[in-house]
């Protein structure tokens, strides 16, 4: 919606930012899953289908991850949700101090491409992923795509959004 001249910017009604601890144990996986999809279908986020479902896979690899590898010094974890006028972004937050490395594919391996997947499904949407410290000596591990996928011209590789960290202003380009 374009803004009049001289008044306010108007901001779709489902943008926000929202955030929701959890224990970090098994059961909080799907919680947090169905959290974040019942939070967006509340909000009427506009979200294409192939998104949504890439979104929900990566909302569960990481509070996966949270309750797997941090829960002994983080037995409580903070999933955020925020979603700008064109894009989503979600961050699970724990107080473990290590930070992840996505490993590379080795399908011999039985897990250890949970990032992995994270990076390929953010990547292939038109989005991006990071970990970064949070003040506290943990770490939060965030994932943004765009609401709709992105249609490259021929040949041409996907952009990179401009995206900074999981606590930007949503609505910032």
């Amino acid at each position: 919606m374009e803004p009049r001249e001289g008044g306010p910017t108007r901001h779709p009604s489902y943008e926000g930012v929202w955030r929701f601890t959890a224990a970090a144990v098994d059961v909080s996986v799907p919680q947090a899953r169905h959290a974040v999809r019942d939070l967006l279908v509340r909000q009427g986020v506009p979200l294409h289908d192939e998104i949504m479902d890439g979104l929900l896979l990566i909302v569960s690899e990481l509070v996966t991850n949270a309750v797997r590898h941090a829960a002994l010094l983080s037995p409580e974890i903070a999933v955020e949700v925020a979603i700008g006028p064109e894009w989503i972004r979600v961050s699970v937050e724990d107080n473990h101090p290590y930070r992840p490395k996505a490993l590379e594919a080795d399908w011999g391996q039985t897990g250890g491409r949970g990032l992995l997947l994270v990076r390929e499904i953010a990547q292939e949407a038109g989005g991006a992923c990071d970990v970064e410290h949070t003040a506290s000596g943990g770490k939060t591990i965030w994932a943004a795509l765009p609401l709709a996928p992105k249609a490259p011209g021929p040949g041409a590789a996907p952009q990179e959004p401009v995206v900074t960290s999981p606590r930007t202003d949503p609505s910032a380009p």
